[in-house]
């Protein structure tokens, strides 16, 4: 999962996460910018942070995140997970359910 996260962040900046950022750095302090990826990025903009630390942050941030939901859904017994590869498995399970 984590070498996904990180294609998935390298992915976000080469389509142009960082000018989307940029033009919203005037509202940074709007708390729904207030986000993974806009955070670090606003401090890259502040020079608090280099652009490769904030990339790295935002690596980190997300999988600090995506372990937090995972923890939060295995918590509820009524969610099923499947790996991305397990396409059959889920058009099963969903056919499954369209008939109970």
């Amino acid at each position: 999962m984590y070498d996904q996260i990180n294609r998935r962040v390298d992915a976000m900046i080469s389509g142009g996460l960082v000018d989307e950022c940029r033009s919203l750095f005037p509202f940074k302090n709007l708390k729904s910018l207030q986000t993974v990826g806009y955070s670090e990025l606003f401090d890259y903009f502040e020079r608090k942070t280099d652009l490769s630390f904030a990339i790295d942050k935002i690596k980190q941030h997300s999988r600090n995140y995506a372990k937090r939901q995972i923890t939060w859904f295995n918590k509820d017994d009524s969610y099923t997970f499947f790996k991305s590869n397990q396409l059959d498995e889920m058009i099963d399970f969903i056919k499954r359910r369209m008939h109970d």
